[in-house]
């Protein structure tokens, strides 16, 4: 009995944990359903310059239709390689040594027999002949190291790069050394220097956006935002139409905003601001037009980074939406 109350108690608990789980477009409302989405040219993996309005950094891009970036290739580890052989070599040393030894252990022999320290040499004679003969040995086997460490040095630049020519190799800038992977950089670009009429197309295009997409306007939305960003947008609507529900948005004023940064590329300009903006964010039952989620008496407060996009020479009314990002 106890196991069935315990049971029954939780039932609305499970029910309402199955209405969260089962209406994810509730819990995403606002324009571009809470995502950072869409490109910025050759910027678009590389996060905008924080601004008085943005101090934290944009969200990175989570859906685009620009290419990623290539991983850049690590540089292999160099092999490990052979210590230097000291002056003169093992062969030299050997050599010599060998030569010392058999005339001090002759000298010793003569001590040992009682003809004295050089007796077992066979008198003065015998000695300078011997030393007469080392000193050719000597110079024979310095000869003979030469040649060999010659021909193993030509031996080894002729396996490494032995016929190379000047400009084989590319040298890397930022003090990177041969082997090592460049730095990422941006495509060609040179910045733009905006106008206030700019910034007020940009104020127009957040509220123009707004309502256009409050009224699941998609002809609209294809004058004001790049047909990447109407794509996405019209998901949204069609995954809210699946919920029975509508995302109004009104009463969108813009509160501060700032530039990020503006550039070109090629045929293509880029602005990318930071706004601030208050707004009514509903969600509205299709069926009755009750409101399912939000507040219709309280505005709410977002801040964004929109990138905006325009052909290079055009006016302010000819920047588009580009990409939405979102802020911590």
């Amino acid at each position: 009995m106890s196991t069935w109350t315990s049971n029954s108690k939780s039932l609305p608990a499970l029910a309402l944990a199955l209405l969260i789980a089962l209406a994810p477009a509730l819990a995403e409302a606002k324009m571009g359903g809470g995502a950072s989405s869409g490109s910025r040219g050759s910027r678009t993996f590389a996060p905008p310059p924080a601004t008085t309005t943005a101090p934290r950094p944009a969200a990175p891009v989570e859906r685009s239709i620009a290419p990623q970036p290539a991983p850049q290739p690590q540089a292999a580890p160099a092999a490990p390689r052979p210590a230097a052989a000291p002056a003169g070599g093992a062969f030299g040393r050997g050599l010599l040594g060998g030569l010392a030894g058999g005339l001090l252990g002759a000298g010793l022999f003569g001590l040992l027999s009682g003809n004295g320290l050089m007796g077992g040499l066979g008198g003065l004679a015998s000695i300078i002949g011997l030393l007469f003969q080392i000193a050719i040995i000597v110079v024979l086997a310095r000869l003979a190291f030469q040649w060999f460490s010659g021909r193993r040095f030509a031996g080894a630049m002729g396996g490494a790069g032995g016929g190379s020519r000047p400009g084989a190799f590319a040298f890397t800038g930022g003090g990177a050394g041969l082997g090592a992977a460049a730095p990422p950089r941006h495509a060609a670009s040179e910045p733009v220097t905006l106008r206030p009429e700019d910034f007020t197309a940009f104020e127009r295009v957040l509220g123009d956006a707004q309502a256009a997409y409050s009224q699941e306007d998609i002809g609209r939305l294809h004058e004001l935002a790049m047909p990447e960003m109407v794509s996405y947008f019209s998901d949204d609507i069609r995954a809210n139409a699946r919920e029975g529900v509508i995302n109004r948005i009104s009463e969108v004023k813009l509160l501060q905003g700032d530039l990020s940064e503006a550039w070109r590329e090629g045929s293509e300009e880029y602005a990318t601001v930071a706004m601030r903006f208050s707004l009514i964010d509903l969600f509205i039952d299709r069926a009755t037009g009750k409101v399912v989620s939000g507040d219709a008496s309280q505005p709410t407060q977002s801040t964004e980074v929109w990138t905006f996009h325009r052909p290079a020479g055009e006016g302010p009314q000819a920047w588009k939406l580009s990409a939405i990002q979102q802020t911590a």
